[in-house]
């Protein structure tokens, strides 16, 4: 059974690190998505009325407020607790703030993963 590992990091500048982790685990290859929680949103007061050109100034606030969420599809779990434990060795404990959230989920069947 192969595994979908998803880790929404809350801190965009590790980023790189936990790739580098993530690859050096074993990870196969790993996507990346610029997200954000409710929680940031509201906090930042993000809106859905931005101006189609808005300031450079106002993009690069708005990179601010997002996480990076990664995911990557393992073949076992020696896989999986490679990458659980080389993420909790670039952020730390996963129970502390500020860490991001990890979770794994059962994939019954893959397609596309190996190309001809």
């Amino acid at each position: 059974m192969s595994f979908l590992v998803v880790f929404v990091l809350d801190d965009p500048d590790r980023c790189q690190d936990v790739l580098d982790a993530w690859e050096a685990a074993g990870a196969p290859g790993i996507t990346i998505l610029d997200s954000s929680g409710l929680g940031r949103v509201r906090r930042a007061g993000i809106r859905d009325d931005v101006p189609l050109l808005p300031s450079l100034s106002g993009l690069f606030r708005r990179q601010e407020n997002l996480h990076r969420t990664l995911f990557s599809v393992l073949e076992d779990q020696e896989q999986v607790d490679a990458v659980v434990q080389a993420t909790r060795d670039v952020v730390g404990e996963l129970d502390c703030q500020d860490t991001g959230i990890l979770f794994v989920v059962p994939v019954t069947q893959v397609y596309g993963l190996e190309k001809e």
